[in-house]
């Protein structure tokens, strides 16, 4: 594959709101031995971009500065070392920034097949939300049949991800929703109950859908203000996985006695700055038990919206004034 000798990609000006992007010219990235460069179809908006956007997430060292986690395209060079892919593969990848672009570079670990049947728009949504998912309700969390997952923002990219995973894995879910759309989507793609969490007080509505048993496993992006909630949302033995702070980092008068009693478990993480041994894991995690339901048609991401690459400002507009049902999409169509 002949390439470029330069590229479009998304530029923030500086620090700040969506204005500060926009569509620049420059030089392809740079990507080493164990590295795939990639011709981009498509990238998904997530709430780190945005956050990054902001000035309130750098990303690692090393890192492109550039925006975008993930992408979907074709393999257009390889790294010295990289051995299990061929230029010219259509793949899908869990990148380390740099995904609002023509071109991408990502560790071949985190480098996935390109689903069959999956429009572009819908393999550039997988990445992100379905190693999140994985590494925290299945790694972290250990969720089996059988048991119960409560997903704070079941509407969002990462929460219909978990619906859906943790449905097809036997469990019964739940999920807090602030809108009758989306408590009716997170319904239609397998939840067993959907929360109105500003009309419903959800400590009082688990306790009741669970007859006072409370959930093995809850996801949450909230953080501080619901803390000591989730807490009495839990079973014995239950576990809180914690993937965001979006209502604050701050948590005041927590009571620990409980924690103690129950046998709790609170866990934090996060993805960016994970190793690429670990991403690789979780990529191969993901390939053998989740692929497969991808490629039969009984898991696919949510895609709310599609916009061309130019379009990057309208994107991040709309996942933070309008949280959309599932992911915001980017195409990218080259020379466009």
């Amino acid at each position: 594959m002949t390439l470029p000798s330069s590229m479009r990609f998304v530029a923030a000006s500086g620090p700040g709101g969506p204005e500060v992007l926009a569509v620049a010219t420059g030089p392809l990235p740079a990507f080493g031995e164990n590295d795939v460069l990639i011709r981009v179809a498509a990238a998904g908006v997530n709430r780190p971009d945005a956050l990054q956007r902001a000035g309130r997430y750098p990303p690692p060292a090393g890192a492109s500065p550039v925006l975008g986690l993930e992408v979907a395209g074709e393999v257009a060079a390889l790294g010295a070392a990289v051995r299990n892919w061929n230029v010219g593969d259509r793949v899908v990848a869990l990148a380390n920034g740099g995904g609002y672009a023509e071109y991408c570079a990502a560790p071949a670990g985190q480098v996935l097949p390109w689903p069959r049947g999956f429009a572009a728009a819908e393999a550039a949504g997988l990445p992100e939300t379905y190693f999140t998912v994985w590494a925290n309700v299945f790694d972290i969390g250990g969720l089996q049949s059988g048991q119960s997952l409560l997903v704070h923002g079941g509407g969002s990219g990462i929460g219909t991800t978990a619906v859906q995973l943790g449905a097809a894995f036997g469990a019964e879910v739940f999920v807090t929703v602030g809108s009758e759309e989306k408590a009716e989507a997170c319904l239609r793609l397998g939840a067993k109950a959907a929360i109105l969490y500003r009309q419903q007080d959800f400590v009082a509505e688990i306790a009741r859908l669970t007859e006072g048993q409370g959930v093995d496993l809850l996801l949450d992006m909230v953080g501080g203000p619901y803390f000591a909630r989730n807490l009495r949302c839990l079973a014995r033995g239950g576990t809180l996985l914690l993937i965001g702070l979006l209502g604050g980092a701050s948590a005041h008068e927590v009571e620990l006695a409980p924690i103690m009693a129950r046998r709790l478990t609170v866990t934090g993480s996060t993805l960016r700055p994970r190793s690429a041994a670990e991403k690789a894991a979780i990529a191969a995690a993901l390939r053998q038990h989740v692929w497969p339901l991808l490629e039969a048609g009984r898991l696919k991401p949510v895609i709310a919206e599609v916009l061309p690459l130019a379009q990057a400002a309208q994107a991040h507009a709309a996942l933070e004034e309008r949280p959309p049902i599932g992911k915001i999409v980017l195409q990218i169509e080259p020379g466009a």
